[in-house]
């Protein structure tokens, strides 16, 4: 059978670019769809967009602790429109690179919601197009759990356009997008509240961060509130939320911000039309190598339910491009050791293992833990402490695990994945010379582990 296209992807976000241009690139011909933005969530309202946010949150401690540096600053104001405008112009400006990144690779680009009719057909704007390969990577989407009011709360989505500050606003969820969302909104000079229902947020994090970010937090106004939850959300007349809590507790407030998970965006793809089937999450469930139930249709990203991360999708999306059509490039991705970071105030960088997955693993580790006020602060009044930690296999040596909550945590951390990838040791880290001054060069100075 002639298809119209050799492969044909649904979304333009990181993973479904990166695998049309790749593909393009080695000769294949490729179509990509998308309905809403160029560029996917982190472009648009993910990642990007958040780090400019949390870069005008940060001023409001630049100021503050410029005084101890000799400067003499007036009463500084904060202009929320100012830095929403200026962001949409920068998310703009990286649409149109989106744009002509896909055309100048030669691939197709179709505006508007593709459906699949079957295994090998798509449709779009009242068109049908046919394609050898689909490649599902339409990402995810957030939601709100279903309460009463529920209409009345945001979500990232709309948090990123919201025409003024809110003057109080509460946060709901324990993840990486909530706690930098509080974090912004707190140093933008909201009234910020952030609600968990568990013990303690960011599950899954080395527990030394969790309570090292939960203490600076506090330590910068924010109203953590752990084991809450909210029953409903009711708005007064004159606009107003009233949030009651599982606990009868009732906060006033004027936004209510759920942070609280992330489902597959999958509405109307058609699959019921196809043999794709979806895994007990909810997401595509796909072999090792991407590949759904309907052999002609693969997915990749935030609809497979990986790591929710730019990187892994830009990584499988290329993995796809080369299996398919420059196979001699093929190599799996690895998911071992992936870095990350977590865009708080201050920030939490980490790769590895951390300590309760390492003893969970059945490793016999040492623990190197490093507390300190960084140098910036040491003329100022802020009372900020850094922390800095590895995790040892005791038995061979190897660096398991390294995290740190402080500032510039994800650029110094970036570096230190490198050397945990290629298996480094204790010694290796011990024998390296470390940049003075310097916050990261802490990491090469830890030389007693704790007492466990």
């Amino acid at each position: 059978m002639a298809f119209d296209f050799d492969l044909y992807v649904i979304g333009a976000g990181s993973g479904g670019v990166r695998a049309s241009r790749f593909a393009a690139g080695f000769g294949a011909r490729v179509a990509v769809a998308e309905s809403r933005y160029l560029g996917g969530t982190c472009v648009n309202v993910g990642c990007v967009p958040k780090k400019l946010l949390v870069y005008g949150a940060h001023y409001h401690e630049e100021f503050e602790q410029a005084s101890g540096f000799g400067w003499t600053v007036g009463t500084p104001t904060f202009d929320w429109p100012t830095l929403i405008a200026n962001k949409n112009r920068e998310i703009e400006r990286l649409n149109g690179i989106y744009r002509n990144l896909l055309v100048h690779s030669g691939v197709t680009l179709h505006e508007g919601h593709a459906r699949l009719l079957d295994a090998h057909t798509v449709e779009i704007n009242g068109e049908r197009h046919t394609a050898e390969h689909i490649l599902i990577a339409t990402g995810g989407w957030p939601q709100i759990p279903d309460i009463p009011g529920k209409e009345h709360a945001i979500t990232s989505n709309e948090a990123f356009y919201l025409p003024e500050l809110p003057r109080r606003i509460i946060v709901v969820g324990g993840g990486y997008i909530a706690v930098e969302f509080a974090s912004i909104f707190n140093g933008l000079g909201a009234q910020t509240t952030q609600l968990y229902r568990g013990e303690l947020f960011l599950r899954g994090f080395d527990g030394s961060v969790r309570e090292h970010l939960r203490d600076e937090l506090v330590k910068k106004g924010l109203d953590l509130r752990f084991n809450a939850d909210i029953a409903r959300i009711d708005k007064r007349e004159d606009g107003a939320l009233l949030a009651t809590l599982k606990n009868g507790d009732v906060i006033e407030t004027d936004c209510v911000f759920y942070a609280t998970g992330r489902r597959p965006m999958l509405d109307n793809l058609g699959l019921e039309n196809t043999g794709v089937q979806l895994n007990d999450d909810g997401f595509v469930q796909v072999d090792e190598e991407y590949r759904s139930t309907e052999p002609s249709i693969l997915a990749i990203g935030d609809v497979i339910g990986g790591p929710a991360l730019t990187p892994v999708a830009l990584a499988e999306g290329m993995a796809v491009s080369r299996r398919l059509f420059k196979p001699e490039q093929y190599r799996k991705v690895d998911y071992d050791l992936i870095p990350t970071a977590v865009f708080s105030l201050p920030n939490i960088g980490t790769v590895g293992m951390t300590t309760e997955a390492a003893l969970a693993a059945g490793h016999r580790i040492k623990r190197y833990e490093s507390r300190f006020r960084p140098m910036k602060l040491t003329l100022t009044e802020a009372q900020e402490k850094t922390l800095m930690k590895l995790i040892v296999d005791a038995d061979t040596d190897r660096v398991l695990g390294c995290h740190m909550v402080g500032p510039d945590a994800g650029e110094i951390v970036q570096g230190l994945a490198v050397a945990l990838k290629a298996g480094a040791t204790k010694q290796v880290f011990d024998d390296t010379i470390g940049i003075h001054p310097t916050a990261a060069e802490e990491f090469v100075t830890m030389r007693t582990p704790l007492q466990d």
